[in-house]
């Protein structure tokens, strides 16, 4: 059955990495129907809308997402860079990729960072598993740029915040940190059921619930639940920090590693320089009906447009997209030749410490998959 995918660039380097994934999906001869939609900053700039509804709607009648790079700034920084005549409408930009998390339910992001056999730099032997939350946290996106009003009534009496009773509405902003039973739970068993199914012996769940008591004290309860149900497992509960200087030190340690939402974000950017570069790292961001496949990267303006930047992490999240839908031997066929093209050293992007283009490392990616 032929399935139907949306692709969407979207900032920077997001449209020159995209194109090369597209490319590799169409090399192993997948059977999909492919869609362009648009989405990002110009549109916010032009616009002051960065998920038009038509993009939304391209979405809901597909059955996943490819997806490129965004572009995110501060406030300040968004509503200055906004049409002037936009300006006035009083618009607020919010994230279009939180907005498409959260509006489609992706609670699962899953970030295998894999060092490649025979590449030099990184760590030798390096294979780590990471699953965010990816809908909850700090990145709830419940935020409060002044504190005034209602809130400030209901915050006002309680002990921590006593001390900033003497700054004013507009000295203070508020980011809320949300952490639901369920979300947790969704995302807990998704890390131990990969765990068993790959044959991965050790688990590590990451929060900092000695500070964060209540809501990392939430994650790790249900961290406990879920474990009992997988007694061959071997759990370690880990405060972040900990964790993240662990990693930095011997990866080898790990293989699959749980965390919320920012934490989960942090350790898989760290995971991801210690494979050789971030942009080799691809991700998943699973829900219950629907999955967007992008690469962890960013829009990269610095080098948007001068052709040099990594496809491979696009290209492997291309490879978990066909893993999604059961082409398990296509998916290998891409990973495969990214072994070869990137192992064998011949054809390496510049932050990889080579000298190959975004197109120089694309087309050997394909013709290695086509067996040329």
């Amino acid at each position: 059955m032929t399935v139907k995918i949306a692709v969407l660039p979207g900032d920077g380097i997001g449209k020159e990495v995209t194109d090369w994934a597209l490319r590799c999906l169409e090399a192993t001869g997948f059977d999909a129907q492919y869609e362009h939609g648009d989405i990002g900053w110009e549109l916010w700039k032009t616009r002051g809308e960065p998920l038009p509804r038509r993009t939304m709607d391209l979405l809901k009648r597909s059955d996943a997402c490819l997806f490129g790079a965004i572009t995110s700034k501060a406030p300040q920084d968004a509503l200055d860079e906004l049409d002037p005549q936009l300006r006035a409408r009083g618009i607020t930009y919010r994230s279009p990729i939180l907005r498409i998390r959260q509006g489609f339910d992706l609670s699962i992001n899953y970030r295998p960072c894999r060092h490649i056999p025979g590449l030099k730099g990184g760590i030798q032997g390096m294979d780590v598993d990471i699953f965010r939350e990816n809908t909850e946290g700090l990145y709830s996106g419940i935020e409060f740029p002044t504190v005034d009003g209602e809130l400030r009534s209901v915050l006002r009496d309680h002990p921590s915040f006593k001390r900033f009773n003497g700054n004013g509405p507009e000295d203070m902003a508020v980011s809320l940190r949300v952490i639901t039973r369920e979300g947790s739970r969704r995302i807990l068993e998704a890390g131990f059921s990969h765990a068993l199914d790959r044959g991965r012996t050790r688990v590590a769940v990451v929060e900092k619930p000695n500070v964060l008591r209540a809501t990392g004290g939430l994650f790790i309860q249900v961290a406990r639940e879920v474990a009992k149900n997988y007694p061959n497992i071997q759990v370690t509960e880990l405060n972040v920090d900990a964790a993240a200087m662990m990693l930095v030190r011997d990866p080898t340690r790990f293989q699959v590693i749980i965390a919320t939402n920012l934490f989960g974000d942090i350790l898989s950017d760290i995971g991801g320089t210690l494979t050789g570069s971030l942009g080799m790292l691809p991700s998943a961001s699973i829900g219950r009906d629907f999955a967007l496949f992008e690469p962890v990267h960013g829009s990269a303006p610095d080098i948007a447009g001068h052709g040099i930047a990594n496809p491979v992490g696009s290209i492997l999240s291309a490879a978990l997209m066909l893993d999604h839908f059961n082409q398990n031997d296509l998916a290998d066929r891409i990973r495969n030749a990214v072994d070869l093209v990137v192992g064998g050293g011949a054809v390496l992007s510049r932050d990889l410490g080579g000298t190959a283009s975004t197109g120089d490392v694309g087309r050997a990616v394909v013709a290695e998959i086509e067996g040329k």
